[in-house]
């Protein structure tokens, strides 16, 4: 058997080195500077990893699953199985043996593994679906994997693995969040030893699950991740999901569980400059407030992590509330009901926030002082302004989630103002958004250049 590897990492190696144990020959491609497998081939394209091979395993992990395939389709020969053996959704391998059916007649397998291949190596369970899944059961069978073949629709093998998933990818994090907590009490001997009595491979297991979710935290956050999406379309809440592969994320950080936000300082910087416009294109339009809601005074801009307060129409309490835990950084972010007839902010809050480090004020309602805001250069932005000042009963609320201009704002979420109004991106998002609106107003950089270019030459063909 000729086999050809996608994906030289540590699952790809261990194939490797199983096939080859088989008298298998092996070729195999990694555009990464990973170690060559002793006795593997290493091809320089991945052309040349899959030409002439009887099976081709896709272990490139989900981002570059479609692209590698893709990739791989016109190189594959008649007879030639295509495995991809990413953990993904169901509609990504759909796309996949889309891609390879449309290049090739090769058949695809989607091949979801089931089991520690460390432990088991090529004998690993798997599931096996779509028109290779019969071959795949073959040939591997042969070499005493357990193969569950489940027909020929492509993605009802990994939708199986990701219902699997729920349970190991969240049973690792929540040994993780358990062994950490013990640490930071001085009690992790103890805790290590209460899970451990509950598994059934104890310590080993324990242990296994714990370095695994450190050490593939990035890959199993994006797989958790794939598995909350199957769990919405089910029909299901999938805010558990959702959190398992948020543990996962952390765990892949250099700051471990360790609490802290989203949104830094640098991050915030990073921000600085970028039009609210290129934000919207950048989002889709989403996450911009109603455009009634705009500058009190001209040229104000402003960058900061959402502090947020919800008042009742006219009523200032919390906002004066909010001024005693704003800390540097801060831009307050204020549901006000909408209500104008009474302003909610004026110089001397204004005044006092400063003094605390908020760099801003984006109201849902009204201001007043205007003339006074801008000799300050301190940034509001509001519904209106009006000479009425507010009431001071209450109630409100402070750091809690809320909708202003139509946009829902959670703490410390980014808010960017200028000119033509504010964006609000989601602290989880916030360094997606930064690259794709820098994309954005690159790309609207060189339009403008061109352009300009084209402005200078006169009709006739001169400048």
């Amino acid at each position: 058997m000729k086999i050809g590897i996608l994906g030289l990492g540590e699952a790809g190696a261990v194939y490797a080195a199983g096939f080859l144990a088989e008298g298998w020959e092996v070729a195999g491609f990694d555009p990464a500077d990973v170690p060559t497998p002793v006795g593997v081939r290493r091809a320089d394209s991945v052309a040349e990893a899959v030409a002439g091979r009887d099976l081709v395993l896709g272990l490139t992990g989900m981002k570059a699953a479609l692209t590698v395939a893709g990739q791989a389709a016109p190189y594959l020969g008649e007879a030639a199985v295509y495995a991809d053996m990413n953990a993904a959704p169901r509609e990504l391998k759909r796309k996949i043996a889309a891609a390879i059916a449309e290049s090739s007649r090769a058949v695809f397998a989607d091949v979801a593994v089931i089991g520690s291949v460390p432990k088991y190596r090529h004998r690993t369970a798997l599931l096996a679906s779509g028109r290779g899944a019969a071959a795949i059961a073959r040939l591997f069978g042969g070499l005493g994997a357990p193969v569950e073949d489940l027909g020929d629709e492509p993605g009802a093998a990994s939708a199986r693995k990701l219902l699997r998933s729920l349970f190991m990818k969240g049973l690792g994090a929540i040994i993780v969040e358990a062994v950490d907590a013990g640490r930071a009490a001085g009690d992790e001997v103890w805790v290590r030893e209460q899970i451990a009595a509950e598994l059934a491979g104890g310590e080993a297991a324990l242990e296994r699950l714990y370095q695994g979710t450190y050490k593939h935290g990035d890959r199993r956050a994006r797989e958790a991740s794939a598995a909350a999406d199957l769990v919405t379309e089910l029909g299901l809440d999938a805010v558990l999901p959702r959190a398992i592969s948020h543990v996962h994320a952390l765990a892949a950080g250099p700051e471990g569980l360790r609490a802290s936000a989203p949104v830094t300082a640098r991050l915030l910087d990073a921000y600085a400059g970028l039009p609210t416009a290129n934000i919207g294109d950048a989002t889709e339009r989403l996450g911009l407030v109603d455009s009634a809601i705009g500058p009190v005074w001209p040229g104000a801009r402003a960058v900061g992590r959402a502090l947020t307060v919800w008042t009742r129409a006219g009523d200032n309490q919390a906002i004066h509330e909010a001024v005693k835990v704003a800390e540097p950084g801060d831009i307050m972010v204020v549901n006000g009901e909408g209500d104008t007839s009474r302003a909610l902010i004026g110089e001397l809050i204004a005044e006092r926030a400063r003094a605390r480090g908020v760099v801003g004020m984006v109201l849902d309602g009204a201001a007043r002082d205007a003339e006074v805001l801008a000799e300050m250069g301190f940034p509001v932005w509001a519904r209106a302004v009006t000479p009425a000042g507010p009431y001071k009963f209450g109630p409100g609320r402070v750091g809690v989630p809320i909708a202003v201009g139509g946009v829902v704002c959670q703490p410390g979420d980014v808010v960017v103002g200028d000119g033509d109004g504010v964006a609000i991106v989601a602290a989880d998002q916030a360094a997606s958004v930064l690259a794709a609106a820098r994309e954005v107003e690159a790309e609207e950089a060189r339009r403008r250049a061109s352009i300009r270019a084209a402005a200078t030459v006169m009709p006739g063909g001169t400048s």
